[in-house]
């Protein structure tokens, strides 16, 4: 994977492991495709239930061949027409998202973990997020701490007195 660096501006070869979804979800896309005469249009889809049910990613306006190119369905296509790899995914989603791939590029989104003078892993948006319906779901926040025995304002005035007093 190929990406410039803002601050050196220059190409940098990055080692990533796939996405966490099962290679037949997403490659290679045309064992099936490659056969099949693909309808342009927006509709509903018959196939990819799995995809449709979570679907929610801007749904009024996204369609999949915005994403997805619809002749090399291995392929990724950016608005301007160049093609992709599932390995380049984060420039796709750069297109909209640019503050986050600002940062990514730079380390602050997500891209890399390890040590500072170690191993690190290089990630890509979707090891993340699943790239049709990117939102975190929202968390269930835990209850709080249980609180053994009573607590009142008046005991915590009362040791504060004892505590001057032995000052």
């Amino acid at each position: 994977m190929n990406f410039e660096s803002s601050t050196e501006n220059k190409s940098v070869e990055i080692a990533v492991e796939r996405p966490p979804f099962s290679d037949e979800y997403i490659f290679p896309c045309t064992e099936c495709h490659a056969e099949m005469e693909t309808d342009p249009q927006p509709r509903e889809l018959g196939m990819h239930e799995e995809i449709v049910e979570n679907m929610n990613h801007d749904n009024e306006n996204r369609w999949c061949l915005d994403c997805h190119d619809i002749n090399n369905r291995d392929s990724l296509r950016l608005a301007s027409g160049k093609l992709l790899g599932f390995n380049e995914s984060y420039m796709l989603c750069g297109q909209c998202h640019g503050d986050k791939l600002r940062d990514w590029k730079v380390g602050i989104h997500g891209q890399r973990t390890g040590y500072w003078n170690g191993n690190k892993k290089y990630l890509l948006c979707v090891h993340c997020h699943d790239p049709h319906s990117p939102r975190f779901k929202q968390l269930t926040p835990e209850p709080p701490p249980e609180v053994h025995g009573r607590v009142s304002t008046t005991d915590s005035q009362q040791t504060e007195e004892k505590d001057q007093k032995k000052e």
